[in-house]
C-alpha cells in the first residue's frame, strides 16, 4: 500500500513551506509498508534552532491555510528535533547536527523516496 493522496497533498504543501523558509535536504519516505500509524515521514534540516523553529511554524502556517491541522507538535521550545504529526505525515524538522546523528534516512533506507515538486 502507498502513501494516500491526502499524505502526498500535505507532504507537497509542507515541503514547499519548508524550502520557503530556507531548509536544507528535504526529504520524503513512503513508510506506509512498515508502519500502520502513517504512511510519509518528511525530513528537513536547518542550521539553528531560529531556522528550525521559523520552518516549523512555516510548515504549520502552510497546511492551517489548507484546514490540515497537526495533532501533536513536539520539541519545539528546544528548536534542536521538532516532531510534528499530521497522522498521514510525520515531520521532523531537525539541526543538522541531529541529523548526522540519527540518520533518519538510513534507518528508514528500506522505504522508497517520494519525489517533492519543489519550486
Amino acid at each position: 500500500m502507498a502513501a494516500s493522496e491526502h499524505a502526498l497533498h500535505i507532504l507537497a504543501v509542507a515541503a514547499q513551506a519548508a524550502a520557503d523558509k530556507k531548509a536544507d535536504k528535504i526529504v520524503a519516505l513512503d513508510v506506509s509498508e512498515h508502519l500502520v500509524i502513517t504512511d510519509a515521514f518528511l525530513i528537513a534540516s536547518g542550521s539553528s534552532d531560529r531556522q528550525v523553529n521559523a520552518i516549523v511554524d512555516g510548515i504549520d502556517e502552510a497546511l492551517l491555510k489548507e484546514g490540515i491541522k497537526a495533532i501533536r507538535r513536539e520539541g519545539h521550545r528546544e528548536g534542536r528535533w521538532v516532531l510534528l504529526d499530521y497522522f498521514d505525515v510525520v515531520i521532523h524538522v531537525q539541526q543538522e547536527e541531529e541529523r548526522g546523528l540519527y540518520d533518519l534516512e538510513r534507518l528508514w533506507a528500506d522505504c522508497p523516496q517520494i519525489p517533492l515538486d519543489i519550486v
